[in-house]
């Protein structure tokens, strides 16, 4: 597996990590629909927390979260709205995004909340 791949599957799973430390209930990972996956979907008290996840290897290029853009933000809207119909989900829905970059051997985790509404 290329060595993009594998930060990505480990910035993931810190990601599942932090959010099960910090209370959240894991529903989904990689839920797909169409075009579109959904890295995780979560629950925290009565919201259901959205959650794209962007790890990199340097902030060289930009931030994690500058690599968002409008068309994937499109698509998870997509997505998030056949798993709200399909379940009959009845809950808040924030959308959100772990920034995770590596820093030499450890990790640095940014968990920006209703992420989509900076754009």
């Amino acid at each position: 597996m290329a060595q993009h791949n594998d930060l990505g599957k480990k910035g993931e799973q810190l990601a599942v990590d932090y959010l099960i430390n910090n209370g959240y209930s894991i529903l989904e990972r990689n839920y797909r629909f169409d075009k579109a996956e959904i890295d995780i979907i979560a629950q925290h008290s009565n919201v259901l927390a959205v959650i794209e996840v962007k790890t990199r290897s340097s902030t060289g290029f930009g931030n994690p979260e500058d690599f968002v853009k409008p068309k994937q933000i499109k698509n998870l809207v997509k997505a998030v709205d056949a798993y709200i119909n399909t379940f009959n989900i009845n809950l808040e829905v924030r959308f959100d995004i772990i920034a995770i970059t590596k820093m030499n051997k450890t990790f640095n985790i940014e968990h920006l909340k209703d992420a989509f509404y900076h754009f």
